[in-house]
């Protein structure tokens, strides 16, 4: 059984967007690209949730948040190559999805997934990113523009 966790290093960053990824858009991107492969299962779709820690003003020091539910599992490819999950939410689909997506970009079909999957989450979730911000600016106030009342 290969376990590359360790070996690729933009690991990191694919697992984060399939795990922040909209429910079943990642299902229907694989689908789009190739045919859903074998796998056995490690660790069955099982849903839980994990302490959200914060810290105050991004710097101090850290602090309980609050819980989020989660979904996680992992599976093998009749290669070696092992797939994990933790995703957002409640759906033991995409978690299975997000696993099989982390075992098959181990493959030769990494380019592929990479540049049909990968790459429209990201600009989805950056686009996702930019109308929250400009959301959040337009109720900005800028208290040294003000007018003062001084008459």
């Amino acid at each position: 059984m290969k376990d590359s966790s360790n070996q690729t290093p933009d690991r990191k960053a694919w697992m984060s967007l399939m795990a922040k990824a909209p429910q079943g858009r990642i299902a229907f991107l694989l689908d789009a690209i190739l045919p859903r492969p074998a796998f056995r299962w490690l660790r069955a779709p099982e849903i839980g949730s994990i302490m959200i820690r914060g810290r105050a003003g991004g710097t101090g020091a850290p602090f309980n948040l609050g819980e989020m539910t989660i979904t996680r599992c992992a599976l093998t490819l009749p290669g070696g190559e092992v797939g994990h999950a933790y995703i957002q939410g409640r759906s033991k689909p995409d978690a299975e999805v997000a696993a099989l997506v982390d075992a098959l970009m181990q493959t030769g079909a990494a380019g592929i997934l990479r540049a049909e999957l990968l790459q429209p989450l990201e600009q989805e979730q950056a686009t996702r990113r930019e109308k929250r911000a400009e959301k959040a600016a337009a109720t900005k106030v800028d208290f040294f523009t003000m007018v003062r009342g001084d008459d």
